[in-house]
């Protein structure tokens, strides 16, 4: 590799997460700046500083209640991209019950998920259960919507050839239709991640012991905003880390795709 490549590919990276740096800067001392130039009381919005030394000072428990909430996290979308996959194939397989089920689901995706927060804690107690129990239904609805799609957007030659060779439908949906559907669905799969972090913590606002969302609810009714702030911030990377692991699985799963295509992705 020339040493032209490695700097062009250098500054290539270094062109994507500068500007965002650079940002990040500006708003937290502009932050800083503000707050301690109108003397804006710590309790309503504290200082950029006040919430790092929170971090610090509070670190052990928040990283127990990010270990929870990770736990969470993980479980319900493992839990809401197995019903989603298992969905979309159901459709893709079975074409009368598909008609039948599809605008059951679409149906279901309308009802408000907070107001079904209290009802499993309700169901299921205080335990791990009633927040998987939310995170699936918030979560599974982009899994199923983009492997139905992926499903659905094979090439029609190919499936004729399959046809053409007496291959059941079955064969066809796992040969053909599924390698074409993984690309869209690791984006759903994308979605439903953040999703995730979103239902782990509506779920322990609706009752839980231990967890960020705990926390933050804790914090709020003590008037500690550093605390809420800080707490808001660590969630805030758990899902960033859940996203960017999916980002890595995608790579390792669908490497042929066309968004890891260096010159289409160069055009």
């Amino acid at each position: 590799m020339s040493d032209a490549t490695v700097l062009a590919r250098r500054s290539s990276a270094t062109s994507g997460w500068l500007p965002a740096a650079v940002l990040l800067v500006i708003t937290i001392a502009v932050w800083e700046a503000a707050i301690r130039i109108f003397d804006v009381s710590s309790y309503i919005l504290p200082t950029p500083s006040a919430i790092g030394a929170t971090l610090l000072r509070e670190a052990g428990p928040l990283w127990e209640a990010t270990q929870v909430t990770a736990v969470e996290i993980l479980v319900g979308f493992l839990v809401a991209a197995a019903v989603g996959i298992a969905l979309a194939m159901v459709i893709a397989r079975f074409r009368l019950l598909g008609r039948a089920l599809y605008p059951l689901i679409v149906l279901f995706q309308t009802v408000p998920k907070v107001a079904l927060a209290p009802i499993f804690i309700l169901w299921f107690g205080y335990d791990l259960a009633p927040k998987v129990g939310l995170i699936l239904v918030i979560a599974f609805f982009p899994v199923t919507l983009s492997m139905l799609a992926g499903l659905e957007a094979a090439e029609p030659g190919l499936l004729s050839l399959m046809r053409s060779v007496g291959a059941s439908r079955t064969t066809i949906l796992l040969r053909i239709q599924i390698p074409y559907a993984l690309p869209q669905l690791m984006a759903g799969l994308k979605i439903a991640v953040t999703f995730s972090v979103i239902g782990a913590i509506v779920g322990e606002f609706a009752g839980a012991s231990a967890g960020l969302g705990y926390l933050i609810q804790f914090a709020s009714t003590q008037l500690d905003t550093p605390m809420v702030f800080a707490a808001l911030l660590v969630v805030s990377v758990v899902g960033v880390v859940f996203y960017y692991a999916m980002e890595l699985l995608e790579r390792l799963v669908v490497p042929w795709a066309p968004k890891f295509d260096p010159a289409l992705r160069s055009a």
